[in-house]
C-alpha cells in the first residue's frame, strides 16, 4: 500500500509523515526542517516532541528523496506503513519500548559509578590514599561508554558543519575527562593524599584538581533527563495510543446467511455484521435490526450509554453495552468517524503553534551562539588574570547549563498533552493555530437547529385550506420533502409516513432551493414546499389569512411553519417542532461567564427563533437568513472589531463556519461543517462548546508558562555560569530539571475535566 497520503486530484502535491530518528534536541528538528524545506516545492514542520516530519511535496519529489535528505543529515527517517499510520507504526522505525530499555541500563550504569565518584569529591573526609586514581577508573566508563550516545551524536554533527545540544554535553563532558586526566598523569592530582573540596562556584587551584565528579555526574544527570523526558513524553502521547487501540480488530460479517468471522479490514460498505453484548462496533453504520445501549463514552467522553434502534447511526469503535445489532456498515478504513479524529489529531499535534516560531527561530542559532559564550567566558576569565582552572569551570558550566531542550518542548508537549485530552472528551482540536484563536474570541454566535436544539424536529400540526384535505396537503408534501435532506423536510416526511396508509407517492423533478423550499412533480402536480416569501415570488402563490393566522401562533410557540401549494394556490401548513438539548441554556450560561455574548444566527423566522433564544438566555438573535447572508452576518460583526466563534452543524453552516475566525462543528452534523470548522465537538451537546474553549486556553496557557520558564531559565542560568556562580555538576542538575519541569507541567493537562453538569430544575 502507498504510504504517501493527500494527493491532489491533480497529483501535483502530496503530503507524508515522515517518523524521524535520532533527534536529540529543538536545534536537531530545526536542522531537518531546514534541510526539508530546502527542497524545491517541499514544506516541512518537524516535531521535536512527536518526532516525526510532517512534509508536502511536488511530484518531482519522491518520497525517498525525503527519506536521503533526513539521513544525509544525519539522522534515521521512515515512511508510515499504511496511509494515516502513526510514528509508532512507521516501517524500519526503532522500537520505544527497547530504546527507553537500553537508556534505563545505560543510566543505571551510570549512576552506580557516578554516585561514588560524586561523593568521594564532596566529601574530604572519606578520600582515602590515591582516592582520585579509583575515581578515575570510576568515572572512565561513564565519561566513555555512558556519554557514547552525546559523543557519537556530536561527531555526527560536526562531519555536517553544524552543533546541537549534543555538542554542548560532548564538549564539557570530554573536556573534564581531559583535563581531570591531564592533571592525575601530568599535574600534582595523582600525588598520594590529594585532598579536594567541592565548591559551589567556579573554583581556581591550578594543576591539582581534577573534575572527575562533573564528567561523570553531570553524564548520568543528563541522562536521568533524558530518561524522566522520554517517560513523559510517552505519557503524554497517551490519548492518541488510546484512540489508536479502540478500533475492533474483526467482525462477524453475515454473508450467505451465516456469520463470517473476518478482519476489519476486509468489510466492505453495504455488507451487514453482527455486533453481540460487550463487543466493539466494527465500523460506522446504521443499525438493521435489534435494540441496545451504546457506550460512546470512548469517542465523546459522555458516561450515558446511547439507545439505538433501527435507522440508527452508530460510530465504530464503541462498545454494545446491551443486545444483539445487526449493522449495515457506511463507512471503512480511513472514512470512519475514529480515523477522521485520529488524523485530525495526528495532524494538530505535528503542527506548531505561532507562539513557538520565536523558540524556532532562537533554537536554530542557540548552540552555536552558546559556544560562542564558552569561549568568550574562557577569554575573559584568562585575562582577567584567573587561574586556568576557574575559567575552565565557568566555560564548561556555560556549555552544561544552556540547553535548548526545554525551548523545543515547551509548546509540542503541550499541544501533545491537551489535543490527546481533547480526543478523550470527543474534542478535536484541528491545529495548533486554533488554541491562539480560542483566547482573543469574544462573541459567539449559534445555529439553532441541531446545535442549540436537538435537531430531531417532528410534525407538530397541518392545516388545510378550505375545502383542501389535510391528508391530502400531508401526502403531496411529504412526497416532495422526503428527497430533501433538510431536517424540517425529514420532519414532515416521517410525519406523513406515519399518519398516511399506502407510504409516499414517488416525485419527478425534484429540486432543492437551499434555505427556501424544495419543488418536485407528484402524480401530475407541480407541488412546492416552503417559505410564504419564497412561494409567493418564484411560485406566485399567495398564503391565505387563515393559514397565515396558524402558522403566527405556531411560530410563537417556538414552532417552525412551511406551506404547501399546488395548481396555483397555498394548499395547507405544516409545523414542526425541535425541542431544545436540556444542556442548552447552560451552555449559553456558562459562554457569558467566559466573557463572550451569544449570538443567535438561524435560516428559521424570527418568532420561533426568538422563542427559542428566550428559553436559554440568548438576547441578541439574527433570524431567517439564508446560507450567504450567514456569511454576511458573521462579516458583519468581525467588521464591527469583533472576533467570532461561530458553532453550527449544517452543510448551510459550512460557509459561516470557514468566515468565522473560530468555527465549532457538533461532531453530529454534516461532513461539509465539520471539514469548514477549526474545532470539532463529538458529543454533539452544546456544553462541549465552553469546554473545547476552556481546554483549549487552558493549552495555550500551559504553553506560554511553558516557554516562560524556558526562556527565563536560559537567561538567568548563561550569565551565572559565565559568572562562575555555577559548578558544572550543578549546572547539569538543572539543566535536566528544566526539560523535566516542561514536560511535567505539560502533563498537567491529562488533568483537565469537563464543568460538572448541573442537575436540570423541575
Amino acid at each position: 500500500m502507498n504510504a504517501v497520503t493527500g494527493q491532489s486530484r491533480a497529483g501535483a502535491v502530496r503530503s507524508v509523515e515522515l517518523a524521524i530518528g535520532g533527534m536529540t534536541c529543538a536545534s536537531c528538528a530545526a536542522r531537518v526542517q531546514k534541510k526539508l524545506n530546502k527542497l524545491d516545492g517541499v514544506t516541512a514542520t518537524v516535531n521535536f516532541a512527536t518526532e516525526t516530519a510532517a512534509v508536502t511535496f511536488p511530484a518531482a519529489v519522491s518520497a525517498g528523496d525525503l527519506v536521503s535528505v533526513v539521513e544525509q543529515a544525519g539522522y534515521t527517517a521512515a515512511l508510515p506503513a499504511s496511509p494515516g499510520a502513526g510514528p509508532g507504526e512507521a516501517a524500519g522505525e526503532h522500537d520505544d519500548a527497547g530504546e527507553a530499555a537500553a537508556l534505563r541500563r545505560r543510566l543505571l550504569v551510570s549512576l552506580a559509578l557516578a554516585i561514588p565518584v560524586v561523593v568521594l569529591a564532596m566529601v574530604p573526609a572519606w578520600q582515602f590514599r590515591y582516592w582520585q586514581w579509583v575515581s578515575l577508573v570510576l568515572a572512565s566508563p561513564v565519561a566513555l561508554w555512558g556519554a557514547w550516545p552525546f559523543h557519537r551524536a556530536a561527531a555526527v554533527n560536526a562531519r555536517h558543519g553544524v552543533a546541537t545540544m549534543d555538542t554542548l554535553i560532548s564538549v564539557g563532558v570530554a573536556a573534564a575527562w581531559l583535563w581531570s586526566l591531564y592533571a592525575l598523569v601530568f599535574g600534582d592530582a595523582g600525588r598520594a593524599g590529594m585532598r579536594m573540596t567541592f565548591d559551589w562556584l567556579a573554583r581556581g587551584s591550578g594543576a591539582g584538581t581534577t573534575y572527575l565528579e562533573v564528567a561523570s555526574g553531570v553524564t548520568a544527570l543528563v541522562l536521568l533527563g533524558r530518561y524522566l523526558e522520554a517517560r513523559a513524553r510517552r505519557r503524554s502521547g497517551a490519548a492518541l495510543r488510546a484512540l489508536l487501540s479502540l478500533g475492533a480488530k474483526d467482525a462477524a460479517v453475515l454473508r450467505g446467511g451465516a456469520e463470517v468471522r473476518v478482519p476489519v479490514a476486509d468489510l466492505v460498505v453495504g455488507e451487514e455484521f453482527v455486533v453481540r453484548p460487550g463487543e466493539k462496533i466494527a465500523t460506522d453504520g446504521i443499525v438493521t435490526s435489534g435494540r441496545s445501549a451504546v457506550d460512546t463514552s470512548m469517542l465523546t467522553g459522555e458516561p450515558v450509554p446511547a439507545e439505538v434502534g433501527p435507522g440508527d447511526v452508530v460510530t465504530g469503535g464503541c462498545v454494545n453495552a446491551g443486545g444483539r445489532l445487526v449493522v449495515r456498515a457506511t463507512r471503512i478504513g480511513a472514512d470512519t468517524q475514529l480515523a477522521q479524529m485520529v488524523r485530525l489529531v495526528k495532524g494538530a499535534q505535528a503542527g506548531k503553534a505561532p507562539v513557538q516560531r520565536l523558540a524556532d527561530r532562537i533554537s536554530a542559532v542557540f548552540v552555536p551562539a552558546v559556544i560562542g559564550v564558552a569561549i568568550v567566558t574562557l577569554i575573559a576569565w584568562l585575562a582577567a588574570g584567573q587561574p586556568a582552572t576557574a575559567a575552565f569551570t565557568a566555560a564548561v558550566a556555560v556549555l552544561i547549563i544552556a540547553c535548548p531542550c526545554a525551548l523545543g518542548l515547551a509548546t509540542p508537549t503541550a499541544i501533545l498533552v491537551g489535543t490527546g485530552r481533547g480526543a478523550q472528551l470527543g474534542i478535536v482540536i484541528k491545529g495548533p493555530q486554533v488554541l491562539e484563536s480560542t483566547r482573543a474570541i469574544d462573541t459567539m454566535v449559534l445555529d439553532k437547529t441541531g446545535t442549540i436544539t436537538a435537531g430531531r424536529m417532528s410534525l407538530a400540526e397541518v392545516a388545510a385550506a378550505p375545502g383542501v384535505d389535510a391528508a391530502e396537503v400531508l401526502r403531496f408534501a411529504g412526497a416532495v420533502e422526503d428527497a430533501s435532506e433538510h431536517p424540517v423536510a425529514a420532519a414532515v416526511a416521517a410525519g406523513a409516513r406515519d399518519r398516511l396508509d399506502g407510504g409516499l407517492p414517488a416525485v419527478a423533478d425534484f429540486a432543492g432551493h437551499q434555505g427556501l423550499g424544495v419543488s418536485g412533480v407528484v402524480d401530475g402536480h407541480g407541488v412546492a414546499v416552503g417559505r410564504p416569501g419564497w412561494l409567493e415570488s418564484e411560485w406566485a402563490l399567495a398564503v391565505p389569512a387563515g393559514l397565515a393566522a396558524r402558522a403566527a401562533e405556531a411560530e410563537a410557540a417556538g414552532q417552525t411553519a412551511v406551506f404547501a401549494g399546488w395548481d396555483g394556490q397555498v394548499r395547507g401548513m405544516l409545523a414542526v417542532t425541535d425541542a431544545i438539548k436540556p444542556t442548552s441554556a447552560e451552555a449559553i450560561s456558562r459562554l457569558r461567564g467566559m466573557g463572550l455574548r451569544p449570538v443567535l444566527l438561524t435560516g428559521d423566522n424570527e418568532r420561533a427563533a426568538r422563542a427559542v433564544a428566550s428559553q436559554v438566555g440568548i438576547g441578541e438573535v439574527i433570524a431567517g437568513v439564508l446560507p450567504e447572508e450567514k456569511v454576511r452576518a458573521i462579516r458583519r460583526l468581525q467588521d464591527e472589531g469583533q472576533v467570532v466563534a461561530m458553532a453550527g452543524d449544517g452543510v448551510n453552516d459550512a460557509a459561516a463556519l470557514a468566515q468565522a475566525d473560530l468555527g465549532l462543528a457538533m461532531g453530529t452534523g454534516t461532513d461539509a461543517a465539520i471539514e469548514a470548522s477549526d474545532l470539532t465537538l463529538v458529543r454533539g451537546d452544546l456544553l462541549a462548546v465552553p469546554d473545547a474553549i476552556a481546554l483549549s486556553r487552558r493549552t495555550l496557557s500551559t504553553i506560554r508558562g511553558n516557554l516562560f520558564w524556558a526562556f527565563g531559565y536560559n537567561a538567568a542560568a548563561i550569565p551565572l555560569a559565565a559568572l562562575g556562580f555555577l559548578n558544572p555538576l550543578i549546572a547539569a542538575a538543572a539543566m535536566a530539571f528544566s526539560s523535566v519541569f516542561v514536560v511535567t507541567n505539560s502533563l498537567r493537562l491529562r488533568r483537565f475535566h469537563p464543568a460538572v453538569r448541573q442537575p436540570a430544575l423541575a
